[in-house]
């Protein structure tokens, strides 16, 4: 990448990109001096590290402080990629626990720009073993609610990847950024560079999205609004006449449940079994990209399950509503529901549910993939960590069933005693064919065993699954 690109700029110069000049304090650490040429006596350290503050105008390869990133403070840490390569050695983990700690004590967000290529050789096992100092500081940011977002520039490898970058609860890559665990002088020499860029990890469901400079200062002014932390004034005040959710008694839940959708057909309850089969599978009908635009005013995508796999059928992430108020959703677009799929929505509801966020499911599934492929990538384990993550969600949960409700493939992302139905969709125990295979009935029973397994909405409300028919 020429040096000369956004994604190579120094420190401060992505600071400033996101603060602007005047709304960056920086912070130093007690000062804890390293003995001569380092920890381990290696010649020629100490004249190194001095060649790359004179040439850097730094002390070290990390910048930290608070900031504002539009109208969102913050704790922002850049690492200067030309001071010995961004690299992290003792003192570098000074900063990053010290930016930790500030977040966690002025109950901050952590803005992370990372730009480094792993841990300092010249400081042995105790550079690496910042990345142990790097995890324990993360994991007190996460026990006390607060957002970790991280931009990935060019490039990020190494340690900085596998903690400050891909440990954080977002992950942005700026365009053509270098991005893996491997560097490029250590990887294998027929490795496709492509599964090392942000392209390729954005395609392999690491990386959230890709963002471009001129449009980073924005999109992260939205994740610092939806992820929190929030407040009291940030609460909107809750339509009196709604139907909240059913947050857990022992946990009070910070923010309102999250409004039902309207729904965006005027279709008419179903007569028989059937009809609402044929009207949930109706292609005229509208799907969960056209409910998620009606409902937010800005989305922001979470992609992928952190395991190298994705699913284009499940939308997962936040959004803001017009009333100010943030809302995770996890929506289903009416294809079988892939393991991939699954993993993505327990990771959004659990992020939601620490950060105080309501969570809005839209199921619409006529059930969990089937194939194969499916079984080997673990589907029985991903739905049910979806049921778990549901169950233990201390904030309000709130469902509507847009379309086909099938089986546990839809079940799995159903909030209980809070699901709610539009009039052109079902949900069943099993597809009415397939129950009419397994009962041995002939095709032409599928009907009268669609009417048997009562999954039209009206069924449903009386039967106590759903909590209303929303028009």
């Amino acid at each position: 990448m020429p040096a000369d690109s956004p994604a190579r700029a120094t420190a401060r110069e992505t600071i400033a990109l996101l603060t602007g000049a005047a709304d960056f304090t920086e912070h130093r650490p007690p000062s804890h001096p390293l003995p001569p040429d380092g920890p381990l006596g290696w010649a020629g350290y100490d004249a190194a590290r001095e060649r790359a503050g004179t040439r850097t105008g730094e002390e070290e390869s990390v910048v930290y402080g608070t900031g504002v990133v539009g109208d969102r403070a913050c704790v922002l840490l850049a690492f200067e990629f030309g001071f010995l390569g961004g690299s992290l050695g003792r003192l570098t983990g000074d900063r990053l626990a010290a930016a930790y700690e500030l977040a966690l004590t002025r109950r901050l967000p952590l803005l992370a720009l990372v730009a480094t290529g792993g841990s300092r050789m010249q400081e042995g096992m105790v550079a690496l073993t910042q990345l142990q100092r790097v995890a324990a500081a993360s994991t007190r940011l996460r026990a006390a609610g607060l957002p970790q977002i991280a931009v990935v520039r060019d490039p990020t490898t190494g340690g900085g990847w596998a903690t400050v970058g891909a440990g954080a609860d977002v992950v942005l890559a700026l365009p053509g950024a270098q991005v893996g665990f491997a560097g490029s002088r250590v990887r294998p020499a027929d490795a496709d560079p492509h599964a090392y860029s942000a392209e390729g990890q954005f395609a392999a469901g690491q990386v959230d999205a890709v963002v471009p400079p001129g449009e980073l200062a924005r999109a992260l002014t939205h994740w610092l609004r939806a992820l929190g932390p929030h407040t009291v004034a940030d609460m909107p005040r809750p339509d009196p006449h709604a139907v909240t959710g059913a947050p857990r008694a022992d946990v009070p839940a910070p923010l309102p449940a999250a409004p039902l959708p309207r729904a965006l057909s005027a279709a008419r309850l179903p007569e028989t079994g059937r009809d609402a089969v044929a009207a949930a599978r109706d292609p005229r009908r509208p799907r969960a990209e056209a409910y998620l635009a009606d409902y937010f005013a800005a989305r922001l995508p979470l992609h992928g399950d952190r395991c190298g796999g994705t699913d284009p059928g499940l939308l997962c992430g936040f959004g803001l509503r017009a009333d100010g108020l943030p809302v995770a959703y996890v929506a289903q677009c009416g294809t079988p529901t892939r393991p991939a799929g699954y993993r993505a929505a327990a990771r959004t509801i659990r992020l939601a549910d620490r950060l105080g966020v309501p969570v809005l499911t839209l199921v619409d599934t006529p059930g969990a993939a089937n194939d194969a492929e499916a079984e080997r990538a673990g589907a029985g384990a991903a739905i049910a960590d979806a049921f778990a993550a549901v169950a233990a969600a201390r904030v309000p949960v709130t469902t509507l069933v847009i379309g086909e409700g099938g089986s546990g493939g839809a079940l799995a992302l159903a909030a209980p005693d809070n699901t709610h139905v539009t009039a052109d969709s079902y949900f069943s125990v099993i597809a009415p064919e397939l129950a009419a295979a397994i009962l041995k009935r002939p095709p032409s029973e599928t009907g009268a065993t669609a009417d048997q397994l009562r999954l039209r909405p009206q069924d449903l409300l009386e039967l106590g699954v759903a909590r209303s028919i929303v028009s």
